[in-house]
């Protein structure tokens, strides 16, 4: 079931994203607005791309939410992958989106200490930004 619905969801999100699909869409808009006047702009003509339009982000909001999930987990195992495979950096770093909202909030709060401190004095180059990150962030005090 979970790989049938990746699969249709892939290929509709990926469709619903093209320049074909925008063009499909606006051109149903203009079909049901130049009608309009058909059917003296009734209630039940209003009705038509109310329903339409509705039904079709009631849907489009799940596979959305699915594929931004599915993006989400592969670009933190890339980046994970990417911690893992540099010998300076932290290993700490992993999975820190499992963090609560405080921790997060706690880290986001030092990094801003060390982007003020680096905008006193910017490093040479990317070594040495590397080593005052190092040397300016001990996570593991922070989380403990």
């Amino acid at each position: 079931m979970k790989e049938v619905f990746r699969k249709i969801a892939n290929r509709i999100s990926a469709w619903t994203g093209s320049a074909w699909a925008f063009l499909l869409a606006l051109s149903v808009v203009a079909v049901w607005a130049t009608t309009g006047p058909a059917f003296d702009f009734s209630q039940t003509w209003q009705l038509v791309i109310n329903t339409g339009t509705t039904i079709v982000t009631f849907l489009m909001v799940f596979l959305i939410q699915n594929t931004q999930n599915r993006d989400g987990k592969a670009m933190q195992l890339k980046l994970d992958e990417l911690i893992r495979a540099s010998k300076p950096a932290r290993d700490s770093f992993l999975d820190i989106e499992d963090l609560s909202d405080e921790e997060l909030k706690l880290l986001d709060e030092e990094f801003k200490r060390i982007h003020d401190k680096f905008n006193k004095q910017p490093p040479k180059d990317i070594r040495q930004l590397h080593q005052k990150i190092i040397d300016l962030l001990d996570v593991r005090k922070i989380l403990s």
